[in-house]
């Protein structure tokens, strides 16, 4: 899972000490002695999403086995799944119950029916993508890190991609600025100033306050996702995590990162299958993101330039993607030829 032997806290603290963008008038994490009292709770919910997860579903439970030491309860908020792995998955396992949520409801909307199940009482509730493995020891990690921010809403993990590399889970909220140079630049600029401050590329690797976390992989303390009413269910897939860490902002908790809790997001859920779909999704999604941060009526203009400018990036995008599959499939046929031959 990579070193994970990172000098967190004095450099957290140091990091609030000096100003640095998006750290600075952050309240220091709490350094009292420790006392007796473990910050890892006996018990902990850990609710996903499926929808038909495949393979990746059973690496997420029994990994989950050796992320902590509490006694780990697992809710599949399932969205129409049609390959079996919830059902197989609730009949294996023991501690793993299955919640239907009647149909393709979205991420944010199931997640928020899953944790209404949670009993009330619980601290804290972990939400994860189903195609999450967990590194030892990763949400116990998690649980010490929110014992020293106790203003911390959301608690989000150092994230690995398949090939290794460091995945960008913690980052400033996107202004329109800020979100239009990321948006028209990103792909073609990767280094572009406005994609490089949004990723904070310019961070340390440290324990510290970000915008927001990726909701791949999220511990969230429960009174605070309630304070906020969790999720906002209009997101049907993407921004609704950047949303909730704004959320969360504008209501006095903090969204810290803990990179000494590390996981691998393998990337294998439902969001890749179906570019066509998704990634008008994801440009909706943006569009609602900064729609509903400038709503007032002489705020008309930009919303109408954002709704204008988004439709026909995704456009481009959808056909760009449509391009590459054609190609790939069509690599593909020639393979299958060629072993035919």
């Amino acid at each position: 899972m990579g070193d994970s032997s990172v000098g967190v806290s004095g450099a957290a603290a140091d990091a609030v000490l000096s100003g640095r963008p998006g750290v600075a008038g952050y309240p220091e994490p709490v350094t009292a002695e420790p006392t007796p009292k473990s910050p890892v709770p006996k018990r902990v919910a850990v609710v996903t999403v499926t929808y038909s997860p495949g393979e990746y579903l059973t690496r997420f439970i029994q990994t989950l086995e050796h992320a902590t030491a509490a006694s780990a309860t697992v809710i599949l908020a399932d969205n129409g799944s049609v390959d079996g792995a919830p059902e197989a998955a609730a009949e294996k396992y023991d501690n793993v119950s299955l919640l239907r949520t009647g149909g393709n409801i979205g991420y944010g909307g199931a997640i928020n029916r899953a944790v209404a199940e949670v009993d009330p009482t619980a601290e804290f509730v972990v939400v994860a993508n189903p195609d999450v493995e967990w590194g030892p020891g990763s949400i116990d990690e998690l649980f010490e890190a929110a014992d020293r921010w106790p203003r911390a809403g959301s608690l989000g993990p150092l994230i690995h991609e398949p090939d290794g590399t460091v995945y960008p889970s913690a980052r400033r909220v996107p202004d329109l600025v800020s979100g239009t140079g990321h948006a028209v630049l990103g792909t073609v600029w990767k280094s572009n100033p406005w994609t490089a401050a949004y990723r904070q590329h310019d961070e340390d690797i440290s324990e510290r306050p970000v915008g927001w976390l990726s909701g791949s992989c999220l511990l969230l303390r429960r009174a605070a996702f309630d304070s906020i009413d969790g999720f906002d269910s209009r997101y049907f897939m993407y921004m609704e995590d950047v949303d909730l860490g704004d959320r969360l902002g504008k209501a006095g908790w903090l969204n810290v990162y803990v990179p000494q809790a590390q996981i691998l997001h393998a990337k294998g859920h439902a969001a890749g299958r179906d570019p066509g779909a998704m990634l008008p999704a994801h440009h909706r999604s943006a569009y609602r993101f900064q729609a509903d941060r400038h709503p007032h009526w002489w705020q008309a203009p930009v919303r109408l330039a954002l709704r204008v400018g988004l439709a026909a990036r995704s456009a481009v995008v959808v056909r760009a993607a449509k391009r590459a599959e054609g190609r790939d499939n069509s690599l593909n046929g020639a393979d299958a030829l060629g072993r035919l031959k």
